[in-house]
């Protein structure tokens, strides 16, 4: 018996807001790319994120592993993003001072 061998879609998926994650999952692509380049095996990854299947963690590794400079790049480009937001933010509203406010709301 010959075994037919089918191809697998990558179990990527990008949101409305550009955010790549695991299928349906919250999960996104730069936590996985991340815990795997810290050291994490397939099977800690799946563990960490319970809501992804084993098989779609090792796709997405693959895929990272096939893809390096793009999904580097594509990290690279959310860190310049979220670096350019939280400067927006902490121009527009002073964190200094900001924790001691909010405990003081706290204590109220």
């Amino acid at each position: 018996m010959l075994l037919e061998v089918q191809p697998e879609p990558v179990p990527l998926l990008t949101d409305v807001h550009g955010v790549v994650r695991v299928r349906t999952s919250r999960v996104t692509l730069a936590s996985v790319v991340h815990a795997f380049r810290s050291g994490a095996t397939a099977e800690e990854l799946a563990q960490q994120f319970p809501s992804v299947e084993l098989a779609d963690v090792y796709a997405v590794v693959i895929y990272y592993l096939r893809h390096r400079e793009e999904v580097d790049r594509y990290l690279r480009d959310r860190e310049v993003d979220a670096r350019t937001v939280r400067e927006t933010n902490e121009a527009r509203y002073d964190p200094a001072g900001i924790r001691d406010c909010l405990l003081n709301r706290r204590t109220r």
